[in-house]
């Protein structure tokens, strides 16, 4: 490790980390194309990928972690930024799924309803199960009450299991929010059980999520066949799930460090870093919650 005054910015030294993980995910990625072309090899070259990914990581975030008492503010300063940044590019991603779902609800299914390109008759509703099955009725085919029998679904009641997942990750907010200024009050202890209990609240939400999918395949028939509707649905909360997931980890991981002694009320940035992105989960949860499941 490489030693600087604390007036200079700290450069590490020179790592083998990166060019390490960049062929640990061109295995991933060739797995995955020997997987979708069915490639016997393709499970095992994955899972090697996968393997190599997590000890890589695991070894370049504990070096990370052992050069950070070295970091002055400009060092902070950067990294403040870069995950800033990170968070917008996040943003952006779930604007793009959101957009989609503007589109399709204001734009495309009132103009297919207008033009009729579809069929005759189709009407702009929302949400839609889509063409399967309308034009083998309109061509006379008898198996088509079956087929429009297989795209029947029933939407899920909003003020169930979707409301409990709100209010979880709302109160997940508090208890982190709690959290971080017991850290700043140098209250370590109060700190340490704050965030363990947001973690926790992360993994009941992950629990609900999951019996949430469950009840939707099994009872109310919607899957990401069930037309534009089921893939957006399980798009946009599928996508957020995994945020959840990372954020849930972070935290787990900020959980542990804490617990070994790590952070100061002054110097926290892993923390916050952590508190940032689980903050932007909890608000693209609302944004899923009011646009997907109450509109």
């Amino acid at each position: 490790m490489a030693s600087h005054s604390p007036d200079q910015y700290y450069v590490p030294d020179s790592s083998y980390y990166p060019f390490a993980c960049s062929i640990a995910l061109f295995f991933i990625a060739l797995g995955g194309a020997f997987l979708l072309n069915d490639v016997s090899a393709g499970p095992t070259m994955m899972g090697i990928g996968f393997a190599v990914m997590g000890i890589l990581l695991f070894l370049w975030f504990g070096s990370v972690v052992k050069e950070s008492p070295e970091y002055n503010m400009d060092v902070d300063r950067s990294f403040r930024m870069g995950m800033s940044w990170f968070i917008f590019s996040e943003v952006m991603f779930f604007a793009a799924f959101f957009g989609a779902l503007y589109y399709l609800r204001q734009l495309a299914i009132p103009w297919l309803a207008e033009t009729e390109l579809l069929w005759p008759g189709f009407e702009a509703s929302w949400p839609s199960a889509g063409p399967i099955g309308a034009e083998l009725v309109t061509n006379g085919d008898p198996d088509a009450a079956a087929v429009m029998e297989g795209t029947k679904y029933s939407l899920i009641d909003p003020l169930h299991l979707p409301l409990y997942n709100t209010l979880l990750l709302l109160t997940s907010s508090v208890t982190l929010t709690i959290s971080h200024h017991a850290l700043r009050d140098d209250k370590r202890k109060a700190a340490i059980i704050w965030l363990a209990l947001t973690v926790v609240l992360g993994v009941v939400f992950l629990v609900l999520q999951a019996e949430e999918y469950i009840v939707a395949y099994q009872i109310h028939g919607l899957t990401m066949g069930t037309g534009v509707y089921g893939s957006t649905f399980f798009m946009l909360t599928g996508f957020h799930g995994f945020h959840v997931t990372l954020g849930a980890f972070i935290l787990l991981v900020v959980l542990l460090r804490m617990m070994k002694g790590h952070f100061s009320g002054e110097k926290h940035f892993a923390f916050e870093a952590g508190a940032w992105y689980w903050h932007f989960v909890d608000v693209v949860w609302v944004g899923l919650f009011i646009f997907v499941y109450i509109l």
